[in-house]
């Protein structure tokens, strides 16, 4: 029996095992071709260059938002927005004023762009003169045996630290630690006035950004920024850094090997006080809006129908932006007009047939590429109880390249929505996989994040690959190709009919968790462990 029959064959045995009685209807013989086409076909349209590279507040956007409400409607799905499926959300457009901020450490000026980044987002803005210390890895996670705050005092002074992790904290919590918000709660705890970091080049990454300060979208609503944030958040690029250590008994680079070694980072004065002016340019009305886009199909229990889990990708990519190759638009169809499309897929099969018990909420996100801000706003503000939100399963590039053989599960060991992944990975002939590359920091790095700090056990995926095989190549190669960049387009060589495969098992997945009598739990030991109500 060949692996695509095989794979029919499991997911009917399955789901008759599993009361999902809608997926039983397909026949033995499922054309996976057909359902493949079908999901290219929303990628075909969301990822044309008719729609500019989707990003959030153009024109191209709003078109990938009427394509994904009429989506929503011919499936089926409810409206679950504010305005019919839409809930819209307002920016305000901040750039920095370069020309009369002012960033100077003793008698060195730094030139931004070029030696330092600052985003106005998250400036409040004024005057800071404070004196400076390096921090190591600027952790504080004394759960873990993590401390560089240990024996320093940090009352009135801006860190400086490298953003990296430790040899010996493992897993997702080395990403979380250093998420913005959980790194901030422990310096301000600290007494830190702000925070300077030196970020390690990522594989595939483009270099930091030399030329102008860009336009950051702000929240238009000041109650969604954090009354008590820091001063100062900015970034160092490679000649910032060198000249920041000078004069100090280190060097950038020494820190990078002991970094890249997994040794302790030493702690350390910086010569010279910090004179900072942050000064930022704030447009009159009108605001830029974009929506959110909330689907509902309403569960069959009486009592659970009140509960949600919710199934998410983001709809946004960059936009239009600096030419490669001649072409000039960042289409975005893996990133993330994939995930939209097996979304819709996903809802598609689950309208089909008997609902699972609880209701699901279809999520398409606006604001991902711009700091997860539509999840940020939806996990804060969402348009149901935020109490009765069980979970979310989140798609941000998954990346079907190849067969569905492995599927990297992150989140796998940090709820019991990872045994819900395995069974249903088991019953698929999948199998499972912890995330194989933390340090890219992929269970924080997208919309899941926001569900996480609301205390909502989350899930997002990659297709897996074993070490030195031809898939990992391919991943590798893709992430440093084609990852935000022009050619991630509609040209490149992609596994349809793998493609619809994930998004049946993800509408398996969904049935599962919202069918079982017990909502999602943190397990006890998971670093982001809270005690959640059983029911």
């Amino acid at each position: 029996m060949s692996r695509t029959n095989r794979l029919s064959a499991l997911l009917l045995a399955a789901l008759s095992a599993t009361s999902v009685s809608t997926f039983a209807q397909q026949p033995a013989g499922k054309d996976w071709t057909a359902a493949g086409d079908a999901w290219w076909s929303h990628v075909q349209y969301l990822a044309d260059d008719k729609l500019e590279g989707r990003k959030t507040g153009t024109p191209g956007y709003e078109a990938a938002a009427k394509y994904v409400e009429g989506q929503f409607k011919a499936v089926g799905l409810k409206p679950a927005g504010i305005n019919g499926y839409r809930q819209d959300v307002d920016f305000v457009p901040l750039t920095l004023d370069a020309a009369n901020s002012v960033f100077e450490v003793g008698d060195a000026k730094y030139t931004f762009g070029e030696d330092i980044i600052i985003s106005p987002r998250v400036a409040t803005y004024g005057e800071i003169d404070a004196p400076l210390v390096f921090i190591g890895y600027g952790l504080h996670v004394p759960r873990k045996h993590v401390d560089d705050f240990a024996g320093l005092d940090l009352k009135g002074k801006v860190v400086v630290f490298y953003n990296a992790a430790p040899a010996n904290l493992l897993g997702p919590q080395r990403a979380y630690a250093r998420g913005a918000s959980e790194r901030w709660k422990a310096l301000h705890e600290a007494g830190a006035l702000g925070y300077i970091q030196i970020a390690p080049p990522r594989p595939g990454a483009p270099p930091p950004s030399t030329t102008a300060p860009q336009p950051v979208l702000a929240f238009a609503d000041p109650q969604l920024e954090p009354p008590d944030g820091p001063k100062l958040v900015a970034t160092l690029t490679p000649a910032g850094a060198a000249k920041l250590f000078a004069g100090s008994g280190h060097t950038s680079e020494e820190i990078k090997a002991l970094a890249d070694a997994g040794k302790p980072l030493p702690s350390f004065p910086i010569a010279g006080m910090l004179k900072a002016k942050t000064i930022v340019v704030t447009p009159q009305k009108p605001f830029i809006t974009a929506p959110n886009l909330i689907g509902l199909l309403e569960g069959s229990d009486k009592k659970l129908k009140k509960q949600y889990l919710v199934v998410s990708a983001h709809l946004d990519h960059l936009g239009v932006g600096k030419a490669v190759d001649g072409d000039s638009i960042y289409n975005g169809a893996m990133d993330n007009a994939s995930g939209i499309a097996a979304l819709i897929e996903a809802a598609k099969l689950l309208a089909a047939g008997p609902r699972p018990k609880r209701s699901i909420l279809f999520v398409a996100f606006m604001g991902e590429e711009l700091g997860e801000l539509g999840s940020q706003f939806f996990a804060t503000k969402p348009t149901v109880d935020k109490k009765q939100i069980v979970g979310d399963l989140n798609m941000d590039m998954f990346l079907p390249l190849f067969p569905l053989r492995y599927l990297e599960v992150q989140g796998l060991g940090e709820s019991t929505l990872g045994n819900d992944a395995r069974a249903v990975a088991q019953l698929n002939d999948i199998e499972p996989q912890f995330d194989k590359q933390p340090d890219e920091n992929r269970f924080v790095r997208s919309d899941q994040v926001n569900f996480v700090k609301q205390g909502i056990p989350a899930l997002a995926f990659k297709f897996g690959w074993t070490p030195d095989s031809p898939e990992e190549k391919t991943f590798n190669e893709w992430v440093k190709v084609r990852y935000h960049r022009p050619s991630d387009d509609l040209q490149q060589p992609v596994d349809k009919v793998a493609a619809a495969q994930f998004a049946s098992y993800l509408a398996q997945l969904a049935t599962r968790v919202a069918d079982e009598p017990m909502r999602p739990q943190w397990y006890p030991e998971s670093s982001f462990y809270v005690d959640l109500p059983k029911k």
